[in-house]
């Protein structure tokens, strides 16, 4: 069952003056018919270590692959420390009534004053071509418009990733920008794609 707990949300009735209010407790646990999104707990390590060092998974990120499975409970206790402070949201996604994670999804680089977030995904190669990630992107983008009452969302993405690309276009994702050459690491530069969604409802009554 999903959690409810409460944010400060803007009237509808006038424009917003105020900065948006994060509280992510108790943690907002989301489920779809195939789905279930939940807190990471120290279980999680050894998938959180086959996801964060997986070659396909890593090819178009910008981080160094995850060596330990002691590095990946350290990526775990940060996250969830994150959480507690109310900074970011980030999901550990199951099949319905199972264990196992298979992938993570996150809202972070949130930015109250804007009533925006950044979007952040991976799946293990194990799952991909069946439609879990839309899935997923739809269910979080709702509970960030409906719930935390977001504005707009982006997404960076390698330009060269077909299948990030693809999701987010599946997703309604707009590309608003494409940057040469921007990013730079392990010895090379790559491109970066930025994509947005909007909140046509936010929109409409602001």
């Amino acid at each position: 069952m999903e959690t409810h707990y409460s944010f400060v949300r803007p009237s509808r009735a006038i424009k917003r003056e105020k900065m948006l209010a994060l509280n992510f407790k108790p943690f907002p646990e989301l489920v779809t018919a195939r789905l279930h999104f939940r807190q990471l707990v120290p279980e999680d390590a050894e998938e959180i270590f086959r996801l964060r060092s997986n070659e396909r998974v890593n090819k178009f990120l910008t981080r160094d692959k995850c060596k330990t499975v002691e590095e990946a409970m350290t990526f775990i206790n940060r996250i969830n420390r994150s959480i507690s402070n109310n900074e970011s949201i980030y999901w550990g996604i199951t099949f319905a009534g199972e264990k196992k994670l298979i992938g993570t999804i996150c809202l972070w680089n949130i930015q109250p004053e804007n009533y925006r977030a950044e979007i952040g995904y991976e799946l293990h190669p194990d799952f991909w071509g069946k439609g879990i990630m839309v899935e997923a992107t739809e269910k979080v983008t709702r509970f960030a418009f409906d719930t935390m009452s977001l504005h707009s969302i982006q997404a960076d993405t390698d330009p060269r990733n077909s299948q990030s690309v693809t999701l987010l276009d599946k997703s309604g994702f707009v590309k608003e920008g494409h940057f040469k050459e921007s990013i730079y690491f392990n010895g090379k530069f790559s491109d970066l794609a930025v994509y947005s969604l909007v909140n046509k409802i936010s929109q409409a009554e602001s």
